[in-house]
């Protein structure tokens, strides 16, 4: 086979199935029934095929492309750092990398003013969670069990879902239940009871560990594949005042959630929270290059002024990767497409997906902020049991058959566009979604 020789649109679709069946291992996949779906290209909102035939891009991939897809400003900024220098060692001081740190921390709270470099955000939390023991001298992270937090060593077992069972092989993690009214563990049935027990449950988690063996609570300021569990009224300042009263680093997981997805540069600044860590990766640059990081608290980067952090990456801060970020921050500040997803989210998708679920019964509950949104899909909207796999697979089916390319996790739609999205974009989704969930699917 020669793969070189140009083809139809269809003849390269078939080419970029056979070559990937052939030689790519898929994440989180069994290997032989794959099907993937080919992306050729992509603008904006939208992807396509070498067939041209083009969709409407919902997942943002994995929840990343914040900016869209082929903004010029980014890949302005990546070809002419290409042309100066395409890597460097991390030990030398480069001004696109020292730009790119600025601009991250001009965007953090005051009290932070050191970011290190990581390739994306499995090893951003792999770093937090070792900077969190070394400052306290303590073992143990406790988080939730509804997260994900990346798929390396002390990542994965940090990670709550099933994910991290045949994986755990980091020492020095316990799981506790954080907040989740829909499904309450705790017996609420009002956010403000949902806060209150669930911040009781982890004050108790503490205690029976011994406060003095914990480094840190690893949280994701918003779970995002778990859910998009929007926290409660008071949760994450209960939190906050919990890691003070023991001593307790708090690290929030901005891997997902930052950098417009919610609306603001960083989620938590939705609730007036302030962490010690702030891990960030996707939004920060929309993934152009992998990259990712921690922000880091004056008061932990001084541990190290004098002493070795004992950590560190080859392509910490590639210049690449730091071009796209400098280009990514600046064309979003720009071009207001943080307020554009603040907008879009309080004022389309917000009354648009409430609108389908006073339709739709198989809807049982909208949540989210920004372009950050999950509909949770429930056969009975009584017993709240959540839609079979095989509805969720005919969910997909029907989507990608009207050009809408969806992300689905367990029993529920995330609709995820980028923060450049358009309202047309927006009304144009909401309407298959509502032709989709009109089917007889269960």
């Amino acid at each position: 086979m020669n793969d070189s020789l140009p083809g139809s649109g269809p003849e390269l679709d078939a080419l970029a199935v056979e070559l990937d069946r052939a030689h790519v291992f898929h994440s989180w996949s069994a290997q032989a029934g794959l099907k993937p779906l080919v992306i050729a290209g992509g603008e904006g909102s939208r992807v396509w095929d070498h067939s041209g035939r083009t969709y409407l891009d919902f997942s943002s991939q994995l929840v990343n492309v914040n900016i869209g897809h082929q903004h010029p400003a980014v890949i302005n900024a990546i070809t002419e750092q290409a042309k100066t220098l395409t890597t460097v060692a991390p030990a030398t001081a480069n001004l696109t990398r020292g730009k790119a740190a600025k601009r991250i921390v001009d965007k953090a709270p005051a009290g932070f003013n050191k970011v290190f470099f990581t390739n994306g955000g499995a090893d951003a939390n792999e770093n937090a969670i070792r900077m969190a023991r070394l400052h306290t001298g303590r073992d143990t992270v406790l988080s939730t069990y509804r997260s994900y937090h990346g798929n390396t060593g002390a990542a994965i077992v940090a990670t709550g879902d099933w994910r991290r069972i045949p994986n755990e092989f980091a020492r020095g993690h316990v799981h506790f239940f954080g907040p989740y009214l829909y499904r309450s563990d705790f017996w609420a049935t009002t956010p403000e009871q949902e806060s209150e027990r669930a911040l009781r449950h982890l004050e108790r988690v503490i205690q029976s560990e011994g406060s003095s063996s914990i480094a840190a609570i690893l949280l994701e300021s918003i779970p995002g594949t778990a859910g998009i569990l929007v926290p409660p009224p008071g949760y994450l300042a209960g939190v906050r005042a919990l890691c003070d009263r023991y001593g307790i680093m708090l690290i929030l997981d901005e891997v997902m959630a930052g950098f417009g997805r919610t609306g603001h540069w960083f989620a938590f600044q939705e609730y007036d929270v302030s962490p010690d860590l702030i891990t960030f990766a996707k939004g920060v640059n929309s993934g152009y290059v992998p990259t990712g990081g921690v922000i880091i608290s004056d008061a932990i980067a001084s541990d190290f002024d004098t002493t070795v952090f004992p950590g560190g990456l080859t392509y910490s801060g590639h210049p690449l990767a730091m071009a796209s970020i400098i280009g990514a921050l600046d064309a979003m500040e720009r071009e207001g497409i943080v307020e554009n997803a603040a907008r879009i989210g309080s004022d389309v998708l917000a009354p648009g997906l409430a609108a389908l679920q006073a339709k739709h019964d198989i809807i049982g509950e909208v949540r989210g902020l920004g372009v950050f949104w999950a509909l949770e899909l429930v056969a009975d909207r009584e017993t709240r049991e959540p839609v079979s796999a095989a509805v969720m697979g005919r969910i997909k089916s029907e989507l990608l058959s009207r050009n809408l390319l969806p992300f689905l996790q367990d029993n529920r739609i995330h609709v995820v566009p980028p923060c450049v999205v358009t309202d047309d974009e927006v009304a144009e989704a909401l309407a298959i979604y509502d032709e989709v969930l009109s089917l007889d699917l269960l």
